[in-house]
C-alpha cells in the first residue's frame, strides 16, 4: 500500500487506498498516519474500498491549518470530493474519533454510517496529569523521532519486553500471557508509528458538547472496559448524546487494541455485520 498526496483548496493531504467496492474512510489514531492497517480486519477487499487518510500533523499532512477537528474534518470532506465518493463509511479510532465526529455531524450527506472505536469523544487528558506532561517531552517534535527510533530498536532485540510494557499501556488486565502472533502484530504496527506534530495536536482537541449531539447517521461504539488509554466513559458519553448509536462494551485482554488477541473476533465481526447491513 503506497500513500498519495491529494491536492484540495484547502491543502495537501496524504492518503492510502486499497480495495474495490463500499468507501470506508479511517481515521486512525494517535502515533499512526496512511500506513495504519490493523483496524482493516474483517474487510474483504473485494467489497470494500479502503481509505486511510493521515490526519493532520501525521506523515506528510501538514498540521498548520487544521488544528482543530472541524478544519481536519473540511479537509477530508475535500479529499472525498476528489476521489468523486459521494457517501462514505466513517470509522474512527482512538484519537482520530473528534475528527470522525465532526465529519459525521458537519457533513451528514457525505457520512452514511460511522464506528467509534476505542474513541476519544470529550476532552481527553487535562493539562495537570503526568500523562499529558510525559507526552508533551517524549512526543515533542523535536524529540518523537529519537522515542521511536528506540522503540523500533527494543522492538527488534526485545520484542516481547516491548509489548508487554504497551501492553500496560493499552489494556487494565492484570494477568495476561503474551501470545508470540500478538507480540507480531503488536511490533508490526508500530513500525510505522511516529507522532510528527500531530500527538501534542491531538491531546489539545476539544470538541464542543452540541457537535456530537449532531450525529444523525446510524453509529456503532466499540469500547472496551479494559481500555487503559481511552476511558469507557467516552464511549458511554457519546451513546448518550448520538440518538441512533449502538454500544458494544468489551471485556477483552488487550482493551485499547481489541484488533489484538483470540477475543478480537467478536469486535470485529459485530463491526463486519454494522457496515454490512442494509
Amino acid at each position: 500500500m503506497k500513500g498519495k498526496i491529494a491536492h484540495t483548496h484547502l491543502g495537501n493531504i496524504e492518503y492510502a487506498v486499497i480495495g474495490t467496492g463500499i468507501p470506508v474512510v479511517f481515521l486512525h489514531g494517535g502515533h499512526s498516519n496512511c500506513y495504519e492497517t490493523l483496524s482493516h480486519k474483517g474487510f474483504d477487499l473485494e467489497k470494500f474500498l479502503l481509505i486511510t487518510p493521515s490526519r493532520p500533523g501525521y506523515g506528510k499532512t501538514p498540521v498548520k491549518g487544521n488544528q482543530t477537528p472541524f478544519k481536519s474534518a473540511a479537509l477530508i470532506a475535500e479529499l472525498l470530493r476528489s476521489l468523486s465518493l459521494d457517501q462514505v463509511i466513517v470509522y474512527g479510532i482512538s484519537a482520530g474519533g473528534p475528527t470522525a465526529i465532526a465529519l459525521a455531524a458537519k457533513y451528514p450527506n457525505q457520512v452514511s454510517k460511522l464506528i467509534l472505536a476505542s474513541a476519544v469523544t470529550r476532552k481527553w487528558l487535562d493539562k495537570n496529569e503526568k500523562t499529558y506532561k510525559t507526552a508533551q517531552i517524549l512526543f515533542h517534535p523535536r524529540i518523537e523521532g529519537f522515542t521511536w527510533g528506540l522503540v523500533r530498536f527494543f522492538s527488534r532485540t526485545f520484542p516481547k519486553a516491548i509489548a508487554k510494557n504497551f501492553f500496560r499501556q493499552f489494556s487494565k488486565h492484570s494477568t495476561y500471557e503474551l501470545e508470540k502472533k500478538d507480540v507480531k502484530e503488536l511490533i508490526s504496527a508500530m513500525l510505522h508509528y511516529t507522532s510528527g506534530y500531530g500527538f501534542l495536536n491531538d491531546i489539545d482537541q476539544i470538541l464542543p458538547e452540541d457537535i456530537i449531539t449532531k450525529v444523525k447517521c446510524p453509529t456503532l461504539i466499540v469500547h472496551s472496559e479494559n481500555d487503559n488509554s481511552v476511558s469507557i466513559e467516552h464511549a458511554q458519553h457519546a451513546h448518550k448524546m448520538i440518538e441512533n448509536s449502538t454500544l458494544e462494551i468489551l471485556q477483552n485482554e488487550w482493551g485499547h487494541l481489541f484488533w489484538i488477541g483470540a477475543d478480537s473476533k467478536e469486535p470485529i465481526s459485530k463491526i463486519k455485520k454494522f457496515v454490512c447491513a442494509k
